[in-house]
């Protein structure tokens, strides 16, 4: 059995072959990497690094060819983009005899009114139509979206949102890859959906959390959609990237992301790093 992990040098795709490697044998995992030179250290260890590009379909090809178990995972870039990249790498591994394809979605992918659920809709319905077995890990919030945040209170500031009372399923990266690795790596998996949560929890219940990390209280700032982007501006995010950030404030205020599952605490066998313990991970990385 080969297993393949797409992005493999990036944020989430570097933990999932961590937490692989610590079961798998070095020689049936191989990654698939727009820069191969940035993996020269897996290939030192033993693992097929492979050059593979979502936005060339003839490096998929090769990159995927006797490859038994794939994590594709999803790109960024707006809609059009993915839906495009998300696309060359299904159907490269419906044209190399791919066996299974896990596929890292997002919470209620095709229900859901979240501006980044249609693409996921979208690429879960490609994956089913090549008849290939499956597993949608439909992730809902990694934590360390909240960076930003999180050091604008280490700086003074309060936790600043416009989500209102809606609820978000936070969970650490690591928490993510370990659920991937185990689909990967296990067995009973076919044709599977997972909704991949933490405990949903209010912007009060997270600030309050991370004043416990902190040893302070740090006070919550509801302000409109426009405030936020005010806020936001002059504190130094770029003006391409604003209208992102509102759209995952009124995705969360608007309760996309409050799903309760149990479905990560099954498939990595403990539940999820309880919030404050979590935060206190984050923190400790800035």
């Amino acid at each position: 059995m080969k297993i393949l992990v797409t992005g493999a040098t990036g944020k989430l795709g570097s933990k999932v072959v961590e937490t692989l490697m610590k079961t798998v044998p070095a020689d049936q995992l191989a990654v698939s990497v727009r820069n191969p030179e940035k993996a020269e250290g897996l290939r030192a260890r033993g693992v097929d690094v492979r050059k593979g590009d979502f936005d060339r379909p003839e490096t998929l090809d090769a990159a995927f060819t006797g490859i038994d178990r794939l994590l594709i995972i999803s790109s960024d870039g707006d809609n059009e983009t993915r839906n495009r990249q998300h696309g060359n790498a299904v159907a490269a591994a419906e044209r190399t005899g791919v066996k299974f394809i896990a596929y890292t979605s997002i919470t209620d992918a095709q229900e859901s009114q979240n501006f980044l659920a249609p693409t996921h809709k979208v690429t879960e319905d490609a994956i089913i139509k090549t008849g290939i077995p499956y597993s949608f890990l439909r992730n809902n919030w990694y934590l360390e979206n909240e960076i930003s945040s999180i050091q604008g209170v280490l700086a003074g500031a309060p936790w600043v949102t416009s989500a209102g009372a809606g609820k978000v399923g936070w969970a650490l990266q690591q928490d993510y890859a370990d659920a991937a690795a185990a689909v990967l790596s296990g067995s009973g998996h076919d044709n599977t959906i997972y909704e991949l949560s933490g405990k949903p929890l209010t912007q009060e219940e997270i600030a309050a959390a991370l004043g416990t990390v902190l040893g302070k209280e740090v006070p919550v700032q509801h302000v409109d959609d426009g405030a936020y982007t005010e806020i936001m501006k002059g504190a130094g995010v770029p003006e391409f990237l604003l209208p992102f950030l509102v759209e995952i404030q009124k995705g969360v205020r608007e309760g996309t992301l409050e799903i309760e599952s149990h479905d990560l605490e099954k498939l990595i066998g403990r539940p999820a790093a309880p919030i404050t313990e979590a935060l206190s991970q984050v923190v400790k990385t800035l």
